[in-house]
């Protein structure tokens, strides 16, 4: 190829750049990132230098720092550095040492670049970050998304634009930039561990992309040209499932209502993933929402992370924080002498029922334990609800039982239900299930008593 390249072109492609702008160059030492230094300085843009050395390879790492202080003072360029004992920070939050390298480095650019667009007195209008990533490594990017597993998002590569970082290299493969080093007599590091295995790219990089390449010796430049294609098809899919989004999690206050029917029109894991994957849920979780779709009312799954949940009521999942201190919907697993909830503690007693006068008292409920199956679901009502009022045979909607009862606005906003198998026992202080009341017939008698908040 021509040892040339316009670096402004490729950078206002990717965003709306001004001349004004200033330009941190993320520079190892290495071929990649003093070649992209040295084109942004060419073209008189406003450029900084920065560095982390992350003391890995002793020597040589220092090696590296020496030759990136003497470029930045050959060219009269700003630097940064950044000294960090990356092995200590990688064991403190359990990461390996290049996702560590990568979250670090990162962290710090983004700082940088935060620094610079905060400075009053500077006349600079935006700072970006610019990173030497070039088409070899997409190329690796997208063969390791796919060994490993990975849903279309993973298939598009490297991001040419990340918010405020910018990949003008992306369009080159190394031998190019290897020629324009050459050209430009740039002098550049050798990274030793670059030839090491034990890394999952370098692996790909000289061991399994080279195989391929035997077989199908353009392997590199197909995984590169399929990006665009995987692009556009991830941009479509995204439409379509940003509009199922919208029609199956229905917003009740603060949870999600959806409904399984709606679920089950569409086969596989891909729509779960898609779902519920922003509430915490992991992969490895979906198969067991598929088993909640057919599960009975009350079962429920908690999110990998810990911060939701989704909860079988009757036709519909619900989807709810997990709150330490009052979660929307709760659920009572198994029989206890005692409940507390946001409006108050439930007391359970069980005892043999001998023809005992039944107590006239709206804030306790004797239930047949027939009836009475766990889990048991303690919810606010909701529209739609409904139940058979005790001394009723015909059902009644919860909203107009409230209007019967002249309940105030205030009454009915507090007024919570408990539920087993998809039915309400009992309006909560107020009426209980007639086709779980005790009758002539009854054996076991749970009783339940509201103690209300004061």
């Amino acid at each position: 190829m021509k040892p040339s390249f316009d670096i402004k072109s490729a950078l206002q492609q990717l965003a709306p750049i001004d001349p004004t702008d200033r330009f941190i160059v993320a520079i190892s030492g290495g071929v990649d990132s003093v070649v992209l230094a040295a084109l942004c300085k060419e073209a008189s843009l406003v450029v900084e230098l920065a560095h982390c050395n992350f003391q890995l390879r002793s020597a040589e790492s220092d090696r590296d720092e020496a030759l990136v202080r003497k470029l930045a003072s050959d060219w009269k360029l700003p630097l940064h550095v950044n000294k960090v004992d990356l092995a200590s920070y990688a064991s403190a939050r359990k990461l390996s040492i290049q996702e560590a390298a990568r979250q670090y480095r990162y962290e710090w650019f983004k700082e940088l670049a935060g620094e610079r667009a905060a400075t009053k007195t500077s006349k600079v209008s935006s700072s970006w970050i610019l990173t030497a990533h070039h088409a070899d490594d997409n190329a690796e990017t997208v063969a390791m998304h796919f060994f490993r597993g990975t849903g279309l998002a993973g298939l598009k590569g490297i991001p040419p634009a990340q918010g405020r970082i910018l990949r003008p290299l992306l369009s080159l493969w190394r031998k190019d930039i290897v020629e324009l080093a050459a050209a430009k007599k740039l002098p550049f590091a050798e990274d030793s561990s670059n030839a090491s295995e034990k890394y999952t790219r370098n692996y790909f990089r000289h061991s399994i992309l080279p195989a391929i390449e035997k077989v199908f010796p353009t392997v590199k430049e197909n995984l590169v040209s399929s990006i665009e294609r995987f692009t556009d098809i991830e941009a479509l899919y995204r439409l379509g499932v940003d509009r199922l989004r919208k029609s199956l999690l229905i917003k009740k206050g603060k949870e999600y209502k959806i409904s399984v029917r709606g679920l089950q029109q569409y086969t596989g894991q891909a729509l779960l993933f898609e779902l519920f994957s922003a509430y915490g849920f992991s992969t490895g979780q979906l198969t067991e929402i598929q088993k909640l779709l057919l599960a009975t009312t009350g079962s429920q799954l908690a999110a990998a992370d810990g911060t939701y949940r989704l909860i079988k009521n009757r036709d519909f999942l619900l989807l709810t924080s997990i709150e330490t201190s009052s979660p929307l919907v709760q659920v009572i697993d198994s029989p206890v002498s005692s409940f507390s909830f946001e409006k108050g503690t439930l007391s359970f007693t069980h005892f043999l029922y001998q023809g005992q006068k039944i107590p006239a008292t709206a804030s306790l409920a004797w239930l047949d334990a027939k009836h009475v199956t766990y889990p048991l679901l303690l919810r606010p009502w909701r529209a739609g609800d409904y139940f058979y009022p005790l001394g009723m045979r015909k059902k009644k909607k919860l909203s107009r039982f409230f209007i019967d009862e002249k309940l105030s606005l205030s009454e009915k906003g507090n007024t919570w239900v408990l539920e087993s198998k998809g039915k309400i026992l009992w309006v909560i202080g107020k009426r209980i299930d007639d086709r779980a009341k005790v009758s002539s017939k009854t054996r076991q008698v749970i009783s339940i008593q509201f103690s209300p908040v004061d």
